[in-house]
């Protein structure tokens, strides 16, 4: 800790004398003046601790010279001494905030040094006061500056906040170019910082250290015309210095308007370590946002370069699919027309290009229906008589094909909502292809399950199940692992489920053959 300073005025040289020696011997530091003109000179151009003074003097009286400290040096203590105590002079001195008041002759030497030591530990307690009142309102402050992550308006929030707690009229924000290292202004408010002020900006950055100037003192003559030149009383510089960041933030008040103390200075340094870090936190989500959003950019060029290629597949696809039929109705045609064939050949020819047409006329159907399914209002749907029923209307077929159905039902299975025809086509779907996956006959398995806000069904076959190289594009269109197969009726029963707010997905894991699950919620979605 450093040692206190202690300035004595006293207009009789025997008085200040005495307080200097016995200060001295406690340790302090001292200086003495009897002219109380050359008094306030001297606070003008040195920081002191703690003035003591005497009332009484000629010309200039000590109220006088504490009007002059209180202004030129805020933050030092106040002791007045007198020979002539009475209660207007307390009164006095109390309404003027001195932090003490001893009386003249001191019975002993202790008495002064005691009143001193009472006066700076009062003076520091008062300021300590002050200090906590001042930083109860930064906490809003944090709080609101690294809410804002845009630039420009959190500079404007940090010049704000400089004005509002330092009160003062003019605040400032300078960043050095990490290329030229020169600074320039990224916000303001009040008067136009001339050209000539970046010098002693580019000084308090090299230094590292803040700077508190007074237009009155104390302080350097050179620092304190630089302000008189702008017509400023008071200003506050202080660098900020991070790894990405390097800026000076300034404060200034008018000619007109009270000294920075130390409490100022105290309260600006931490307004500028929360800028900085706002300022930091801004750039770094910056940054982030601009990763996310290239990210976002390749995410969609990579879609539609995907988007792309399935429609290049799906065109190849559709074209193969429509052209074979075509090509055998215009061959059958073209041998129906020759004259020289009989009636019974040319019928055949029809019967085969009727033939083709109608396959023509069902993949398009399909195609439809993939790409749009037939919009029908939702209606109450009991999924265990829609299977009975199906089975039932498929029992012939599936004798034929020596298929045997097990259905198990797990408890009790809640009606849904949902497009009845729509979901028929699904099991249907489903049915047909573990008939066409078993072709020396087997066993199909229909599960049928309640969960929570939905239906869950399995359909299992004990086919060969599908190869796991093509279990990724099993749903989409015009995709078949069978002979003769269109690949639609699966992508078409997907689209189905889906619009119906359910999910159908291929059950890998469970063998023998090929498992589908069906779930669908019981409110049904489209």
């Amino acid at each position: 800790m450093e040692t206190p300073f202690v300035f004595v005025v006293d207009d009789e040289p025997g008085i200040a004398l005495l307080c200097k020696r016995l200060l001295s011997r406690s340790g302090y530091m001292v200086e003495t003046e009897t002219d109380p003109r050359k008094a306030i000179n001297y606070l003008k151009e040195n920081k002191i601790d703690l003035l003591l003074v005497d009332i009484r003097m000629p010309e200039v009286d000590g109220f006088e010279v504490i009007q002059h400290a209180q202004r030129l040096q805020p933050d030092a203590a106040v002791l007045i001494m007198t020979g002539h105590g009475t209660v207007e002079t307390a009164i006095r001195a109390l309404r003027q905030g001195v932090d003490g008041l001893l009386l003249k002759p001191f019975g002993k030497g202790s008495d002064l040094v005691d009143a001193v030591k009472l006066a700076l530990v009062d003076c520091q307690q008062k300021r300590d006061a002050a200090r906590t009142q001042a930083l109860r309102p930064l906490f809003s402050v944090t709080e609101s500056l690294l809410s804002e992550t845009r630039r420009e308006p959190l500079l404007d929030l940090i010049i704000s906040a400089i004005c509002t707690h330092l009160r003062c009229s003019h605040a400032a924000c300078f960043q050095q170019n990490t290329e030229t290292k020169e600074f320039s202004l990224l916000a303001s408010r009040g008067r136009e910082v001339p050209k000539k002020f970046y010098d002693l900006i580019s000084s308090v950055d090299e230094s590292a250290t803040p700077l508190m100037i007074n237009a009155s003192g104390p302080g350097q003559t050179t620092l304190r015309s630089i302000l008189t030149d702008l017509r400023l009383g008071a200003a506050i510089l202080t660098p900020i210095q991070r790894p990405n960041l390097r800026m000076v933030v300034y404060a200034a008040r008018n000619l007109n308007e009270p000294h920075f103390r130390e409490s100022d200075l105290e309260l600006f340094q931490i307004l500028a370590r929360q800028a900085a870090a706002a300022l930091e936190n801004a750039r770094l989500y910056a940054e982030q946002l601009d990763y996310v959003r290239k990210v976002e950019d390749s995410q969609k060029a990579l879609l539609q370069a995907e988007k792309m290629a399935a429609a290049g597949r799906l065109s190849a696809s559709i074209a193969h699919e429509v052209n074979n039929p075509l090509q055998a109705v215009q061959n059958c045609l073209h041998l129906a027309g020759r004259e020289d064939l009989p009636a019974e050949k040319r019928q055949e020819y029809f019967n085969l290009a009727r033939t083709e047409l109608e396959r023509l006329t069902i993949t398009v159907r399909r195609m439809l229906d993939f790409y749009r399914p037939g919009a029908t209002s939702l209606e109450t749907v009991d999924l265990v008589e829609m299977l009975q029923y199906i089975l039932n209307l498929m029992s012939k077929q599936l004798s034929e094909a020596n298929v045997k159905v097990v259905v198990d039902f797990f408890g009790k299975i809640s009606p849904i909502q949902a497009v009845g025809s729509q979901i028929q086509q699904v099991f249907i779907n489903l049915i047909l292809n573990a008939v066409d996956a078993m072709p020396e006959g087997g066993v199909l398995k229909i599960i049928a399950r309640q969960l929570k806000g939905g239906v869950e069904l399995l359909f299992q076959d004990q086919g060969k199940g599908i190869p796991e190289e093509k279990q990724s594009n099993i749903f989409e269109p015009f995709f078949s692992t069978k002979d003769g197969g269109t690949g639609l009726g699966l992508t078409v029963s997907y689209n189905i489920i889906t619009a119906h707010g359910g999910t159908l997905e291929y059950l890998s894991e469970r063998v023998p053959g090929a498992c589908f699950r069906i779930f669908l919620p019981i409110g049904g979605e489209q």
